[in-house]
């Protein structure tokens, strides 16, 4: 394994861990908040359409081979 391909796995399990963690933080934001249900749905799609946009561009890069 050269540099580069530790490189590219390194930062993809770095982010899945920095994704897991900020839906970690969302859900205690709710939970401490009392959300309920429907609030901690809007918390959850509202936060989490960032890391989606972002999930989303690189199964992108991925299929069209950029």
């Amino acid at each position: 394994m050269n540099f580069e391909q530790f490189e590219e796995v390194a930062l993809m399990i770095g982010l899945a861990a920095l994704m897991g963690f900020m839906m970690f933080i969302i859900y205690d934001l709710g939970k401490r908040s009392n959300a309920g249900k429907f609030g901690m749905g809007v918390l959850f799609f509202a936060l989490g359409l960032g890391m989606l946009g972002f999930v989303i561009k690189g199964v992108l890069k991925l299929t069209m081979n950029i």
